[in-house]
């Protein structure tokens, strides 16, 4: 099976499409025949982004986006910090 990456906003429609078919009487493996994706896929979306609005998933990425920027500032400063230690304590 080819591999194929959904956005958050995919997969939550994909959900939403999962539990309507469940509440009409089909099974998860039907149902994930039907969206496209395996078992394990479809209960790992599940407890990653069950419950969850398109609008909160936009919000989450958008957090996490600025999480990995602030991150690497805090690395950058953390380097700059050691290389002017090191080269104060060169000078005495």
């Amino acid at each position: 099976m080819a591999r194929k990456r959904y956005t958050p906003e995919q997969i939550i429609n994909k959900l939403r499409q999962a539990e309507v078919e469940i509440a009409n009487g089909a099974t998860v493996a039907q149902v994930c025949k039907k969206i496209g994706v395996t078992e394990q896929t479809y209960y790992r979306w599940r407890s990653e982004y069950g419950g969850m609005r398109v609008d909160q998933a936009k919000r989450l990425r958008e957090l996490e986006a600025e999480n990995a920027r602030l991150k690497k500032l805090v690395a950058d400063q953390a380097l700059d910090i050691a290389i002017l230690r090191e080269a104060a304590s060169g000078n005495f």
